[in-house]
C-alpha cells in the first residue's frame, strides 16, 4: 500500500534548521530508500507562492496564497508500506529527528493511504 505523509509546521524557532537536523533527515531518507519503502519526497514552497482552486455552489473560485491557516504545509513523502502502523512508525521517526535536533520546532504529519487501481476494481 502507498501512503502519502504531509508535514505541517505549527511552531518554528527563530534559528534556522541546524546542520545536524538536515544530516539526520538525510540519513533517515537514505535508510528508507535502501529499505525500498520511500518512493518520493520533497520540500514545498510557502503557500504565498501557491493558489487554491475551490468549487462551491457550482462556481470555481481561485485564491492566491498565502492562506490563513497557521499550519504551513512544508513537505511530503510517499512510501510503499504494508500497513498504516508502518506509516505511523516512519512518520514518528521523522518527527523524533526534529525533536532531537531542533529544540522548539513543532509540527504534525498527516498520513493518507493512496488509492490504486485495485481499490476501484470493476464489480464482478
Amino acid at each position: 500500500m502507498r501512503y502519502v505523509m504531509m508535514v505541517r509546521v505549527t511552531s518554528t524557532p527563530a534559528t534556522p534548521p541546524p546542520a545536524d537536523l538536515m544530516e539526520a533527515i538525510a540519513k533517515l531518507g537514505e535508510e528508507a530508500t535502501k529499505a525500498g519503502v520511500l518512493l518520493d519526497n520533497a520540500g514545498l514552497a510557502p503557500s504565498s507562492e501557491g493558489a487554491r482552486v475551490e468549487l462551491t455552489g457550482g462556481k470555481l473560485n481561485v485564491t492566491d496564497g498565502p492562506f490563513a491557516e497557521a499550519k504551513e504545509l512544508i513537505s511530503y513523502a510517499l512510501y510503499q508500506l504494508g500497513s498504516k502502523e508502518e506509516a505511523v512508525e516512519w512518520a514518528s521517526r521523522f518527527m523524533k529527528v526534529h525533536r532531537d535536533h531542533w529544540a522548539g520546532w513543532e509540527g504534525e504529519v498527516d498520513i493518507h493511504r493512496v488509492f490504486g487501481p485495485e481499490d476501484f476494481a470493476a464489480p464482478a
